[in-house]
């Protein structure tokens, strides 16, 4: 594992100074660097020279490697330029909303240490409810806590950051802008839906080529995850399709327990062309302890948290290969991106082997910002 100091999201700092300070370590050199100075992309599987045409595609887009990073840690145009010079190819915007929104109180990232043989987190397992241990102890094989609260600039500041890094992909890269909508005090079901569109509208007028909905976020309260409802995420998923046309709307899916309920969000979605693509999985909510076993991270509401990193990685290449099985057996053509635990080269194959076209990294990649090299010098080995 690379230095704490080489983290591009710093972990010991707060949200807001992460945010108007950041990115750091190789991510901030990247950055820095004169756009020739940065190294461009290995040769390909089939030995191309590293200036040949992309490989892969996304939508119509060409992607030269099909890796990149999911929403969370690229907070802004900085972080996302400075992730696609570091060669990860698919960057995604962090979650916006239609309104300003506050991030959960520091600290919002702890090292947490599930009690298993493997280290394995799953929808169900006891521990979850029990408790599994959070600390500042940032160990192989790594799983953190993500508590932010998905904070949001005002649109009128993140709109003209989010064109920057649109147009700041290079040959063979790509901006995912994600989203969602806000729930407030006394807002019916009309007015939420009402306001998924309005975001996604905000996210349309950037330039973007596509977008993802986040209906995963646990951080807004336990039993509040949207996509437990598909049928709630088909009608959204319909008013936001009428609002951006043909342009493509993934749905961001936090781990989904039983085949039913997958199936139900395919017959809800993809089936009926409102939805072009699944990202999965976000994180695992679990309720986080000390050594003492009393609440990790302090502040109402936050006893349990969205646990990423290495115990998700099993729970998210079975969330993939369902999802593979179910576009296979019933001949749809949706795109499945494959997100959990992904901190190595060979992690990013396995989730290609499970169905994924596409594979992201978090956790792996705040750790190892040159994880996107490492799996392109794989690659070209191969």
């Amino acid at each position: 594992m690379v230095r704490d100091s080489a983290l591009f999201y710093d972990v010991r700092r707060t949200y807001e100074q992460n945010y108007r300070e950041g990115p750091f370590g190789a991510f901030a050199e990247a950055l820095a660097a004169d756009t020739a100075d940065v190294p461009r992309h290995t040769a390909s599987d089939a030995g191309d020279a590293p200036d040949a045409a992309p490989d892969y595609e996304l939508f119509g887009n060409p992607i030269d490697l099909p890796f990149g990073i999911p929403a969370g840690p690229l907070l802004n145009s900085r972080f996302t330029t400075a992730a696609f010079r570091m060669g990860f190819d698919v960057a995604v915007y962090k979650t916006v909303r239609s309104r300003a929104w506050d991030c959960n109180p520091f600290p919002n990232v702890l090292a947490v240490h599930p009690d298993a043989p493997d280290g394995a987190l799953h929808p169900g397992d006891p521990q979850l409810d029990e408790g599994v241990l959070a600390d500042d102890r940032y160990e192989q094989p790594l799983s953190i806590s993500n508590s932010f609260g998905v904070p949001s600039r005002d649109p009128d500041q993140w709109q003209p950051d989010m064109r920057d890094a649109i147009v700041a992909a290079g040959q063979g890269q790509l901006l995912v802008p994600s989203f969602q909508g806000s729930r407030v005090a006394g807002m019916d079901t009309e007015a939420y839906i009402a306001d998924h569109v309005t975001t996604a509208r905000l996210v349309a007028e950037t330039g973007a080529r596509l977008m993802e909905m986040n209906t995963s976020c646990p951080n807004e309260g336990r039993n509040r995850l949207l996509c437990n409802d598909p049928t709630l995420v088909g009608t959204i998923a319909e008013a936001v399709k009428s609002e951006i046309g043909d342009m493509p709307l993934i749905v961001k899916l936090a781990a989904m327990a039983t085949d039913a309920e997958l199936e139900r969000m395919v017959d809800e979605t993809a089936a009926h062309g409102r939805v072009q693509g699944f990202a999965a999985i976000n994180t695992i909510s679990g309720r986080l302890v000390d050594r003492d076993g009393r609440q990790a991270l302090p502040g109402e509401g936050r006893e349990h948290s969205g646990i990423c990193g290495a115990a998700i990685r099993e729970a998210g290449l079975d969330m993939v290969r369902r999802l593979s099985a179910i576009r296979a057996r019933r001949g749809l053509r949706f795109v499945i991106v494959g997100v959990g635990g992904v901190d190595s080269p060979s992690d990013y194959q396995e989730y290609r082997e499970a169905g994924a076209d596409v594979v992201m990294s978090a956790t792996g990649a705040m750790w190892n910002p040159n994880l996107a090299r490492e799996i392109r010098e794989v690659r070209s080995v191969r």
